[in-house]
């Protein structure tokens, strides 16, 4: 008798111990003829770009129950975007999310186009995210490469080529691989056998489906893979922040920040250009206006993808009125600060001056 191929043992793994995941129809549904929504699968896939699954569920629930379809996203407000995105960071996706929205709606009548040459043409949508759409919500032969299956992969072949060297080899070893029978469900099989089982540390070898064809099983050598080229050192770069609270209501001063850029379109308070020269004993010079800056204990300490930030955090106190705020500024009140949409690193300046 024939032994099963890698790619029929992983699925008949996958049959019975799948993730249960918001975005995803269950292989027992599947077989029953329900079929995956392509708003829902690319919806997750952007949220999940260098986001983990924890992270992403409780968004992607609640733009679900904002927007049901592509239809009800392309028509929303971008502001009302950009608030139900806060906090997952990355937010260049968010207003891709929303010109994708748009152009599906416009262009393409409602529906994602379903080979990956054709969904690289809309905003946000590069070689990964094509190939994982293409494949996870219309059946299409397509090699899906995110971070767990490059380390399934890299111990299942034994490839010790550092990334991101190995890329090139990691996607033709996975779509060798992949069947042209359910390539869907393979893919989010390799995923989540990354995820549950050939984790970054102490991989369940003896679980594996796989165990039998691995080329570092149970060694010592399984957990060194992949290889990862050596990271450059990140800069860090200095500025202020200048938190302005009306006493009487409690009310904080926000601005919206430049439409393209860092951060671009989310909202902030005042502060200074952030750079690694910045000269924090001349921090008052970038105060927004006069007023009595005191400096608070607590310095706000942010990662981004480039750089290390750190941020010297003033509040003054003073009537709202007593202001005249600018047309991009506006005053936000204790019980709106939670809808607005605010990074994360804002979030933490806030609370610096607050607390």
């Amino acid at each position: 008798m024939a032994s099963a191929s890698p790619a029929r043992l992983l699925l008949d793994w996958y049959d019975r111990h799948a993730r249960r995941l918001p975005w995803r129809v269950a292989p027992e549904d599947r077989k029953l003829g329900e079929i995956p929504d392509p708003y829902r699968i690319w919806l997750s896939e952007i949220m999940l770009q260098q986001t983990t699954v924890a992270a992403v569920k409780d968004y992607f629930e609640k733009f679900c129950r904002l927007w049901p379809t592509v239809e009800d996203l392309a028509a929303a407000p971008e502001e009302d975007v950009m608030k139900a995105w806060a906090g997952l960071g990355y937010y260049s996706r968010a207003r891709n999310l929303k010109k994708c929205a748009e152009t599906v709606a416009s262009d393409h009548a409602g529906r994602f186009p379903e080979d990956e040459k054709t969904l690289q043409t809309l905003p946000g949508i590069g070689p990964y995210s094509a190939a994982a759409i293409a494949t996870i919500a219309f059946d299409r032969h397509a090699a899906v490469v995110d971070g767990n299956v490059e380390r399934v992969l890299t111990r299942l072949f034994r490839i010790e080529t550092p990334l991101p060297d190995a890329k090139p080899q990691i996607k033709a070893q996975m779509g060798e691989l992949t069947p042209e029978k359910r390539p869907g469900d393979f893919a989010q099989a390799v995923m989540d056998l990354g995820a549950t089982i050939c984790t970054p540390k102490r991989p369940a070898c003896a679980l594996c489906p796989w165990r039998d064809i691995c080329a570092v099983q149970s060694s010592e050598l399984a957990e060194t893979l992949p290889r990862k080229a050596p990271k450059k050192q990140k800069p860090t770069r200095f500025g202020a922040a200048f938190v302005a609270v009306d006493p009487a209501t409690g009310a904080v001063l926000l601005r919206r920040r430049p439409p393209k850029g860092l951060l671009g379109g989310m909202t902030e308070v005042p502060g200074s250009d952030w750079s690694e020269d910045f000269d924090t004993e001349a921090a008052l010079e970038h105060a927004p206006f006069p007023a009595d800056w005191r400096k608070r204990m607590n310095e706000v300490k942010h990662t981004f993808t480039h750089f290390h930030l750190r941020l010297a955090v003033y509040r003054a106190d003073l009537a709202a009125e007593s202001l005249n705020a600018s047309a991009r500024d506006w005053w936000s009140t204790p019980d709106m600060l939670s809808e607005e949409a605010l990074p994360t690193v804002m979030r933490k300046a806030l609370t610096a001056a607050l607390d």
